[in-house]
């Protein structure tokens, strides 16, 4: 079975950020969660209201975490998924992020990324060319990132899965999972 690390951090969404760690554990793999620190990661629950315009944000529950980024050796897994939520706009800027993401690209490994997850590998320069979803009005953002937009909840380009956010995650997890079954299989 894989092992899968989850890259996350505070205002990480909860949904897509439990419900894939949930999933992989569901099916057998092994779900390592990495954040900057090895403290517990405040996730945060976005939910759209009548009335608003973009979606709101209510503190959600903490995640446990197993590394910090900076001991994150990242030949010792097969797959990588980034959760949505805000954590990916800062994420995108940490050098232990850079060093990880860079590593599965190069190394053709399954990546899933959730929602706002896509802002990690568009900021390194990661999408140029490919095809992914992401929460529409990133759309430009990705563009910008020389990514192609799609809006689907089950994008896969390689071994690259994405989706819009977190109604997606039943589909997006099959497309996951079915890529994560194909890397295993020699």
């Amino acid at each position: 079975m894989a092992r899968v690390l989850v890259l996350t951090g505070d205002a990480a969404e909860e949904l897509d950020s439990m419900y894939p760690i949930f999933r992989l554990r569901e099916g057998g793999h092994e779900a390592v969660v990495a954040a900057p620190t090895t403290r517990a990661v405040k996730l945060v629950v976005h939910d759209f209201e009548p009335g608003w315009d973009a979606y709101t944000e209510k503190p959600g529950h903490q995640l446990p975490v197993d590394l910090a980024f900076a001991d994150v050796r990242p030949e010792e897994f097969d797959a990588l998924v980034i959760p949505g939520g805000r954590a990916p706009e800062y994420l995108r800027t940490d050098p232990d992020v850079a060093r990880i993401v860079t590593h599965f690209f190069a190394q053709n490994l399954p990546v899933g990324t959730i929602c706002h997850g896509p802002q990690v590998p568009a900021a390194l320069g990661l999408l140029r060319g490919r095809t992914t979803a992401a929460f529409p009005p990133l759309r430009y953002d990705m563009e910008h990132a020389g990514a192609i937009f799609a809006d689907g909840p089950d994008v896969v380009d390689g071994v690259m899965v994405s989706c819009r956010g977190w109604p997606d995650l039943p589909e997006w997890s099959r497309a996951f999972m079915q890529v994560l079954e194909k890397a295993e299989t020699p």
